[in-house]
């Protein structure tokens, strides 16, 4: 696959600082970029793992709109993440505190990976597994 990634989880955030600051240290992510509201909110911020991005911002009540409706009270999702290397990830990540809510386990795909909650309650699996994308 060249170019950018095309599909990017967006998560909002009570505490976008401390979620960047998480991904960051705990799992590894690169900050690309930081947008931040008058008042020190994050607005919009872009982390990259490999050749994935996910993107987060703040959440705050949103205009009276049908996109303000639809995003206002999201709840926790799940994000999974290729590792090359997820017992040394593992073990970063739980030494530096994060809940881990699955061991590290050896799937019967051929996997191996572990699942471990931030400070908000999103799920974030790391794992060998690496889907294949369909080229157009």
């Amino acid at each position: 696959m060249a170019g950018p990634p095309i599909v990017c989880p967006s998560l909002r955030y009570q505490d976008a600082k401390g979620a960047i600051a998480l991904l960051k240290e705990a799992f590894g992510f690169t900050e690309l970029a930081r947008y931040e509201n008058e008042d020190g909110t994050v607005a919009h911020a872009e982390l990259a793992h490999g050749a994935g991005v996910v993107m987060l911002g703040t959440a705050k009540e949103g205009p009276d709109s049908e996109y303000g409706r639809a995003v206002r009270g999201l709840g926790p999702t799940q994000v999974y993440v290729v590792v090359d290397d997820v017992d040394a990830h593992h073990d970063r990540a739980a030494a530096l505190g994060v809940k881990i809510v699955m061991p590290l386990t050896d799937q019967d795909y051929g996997s191996r990976e572990y699942a471990a909650r931030d400070a908000e309650g999103n799920l974030w699996t790391f794992g060998t597994y690496a889907p294949e994308p369909v080229s157009s």
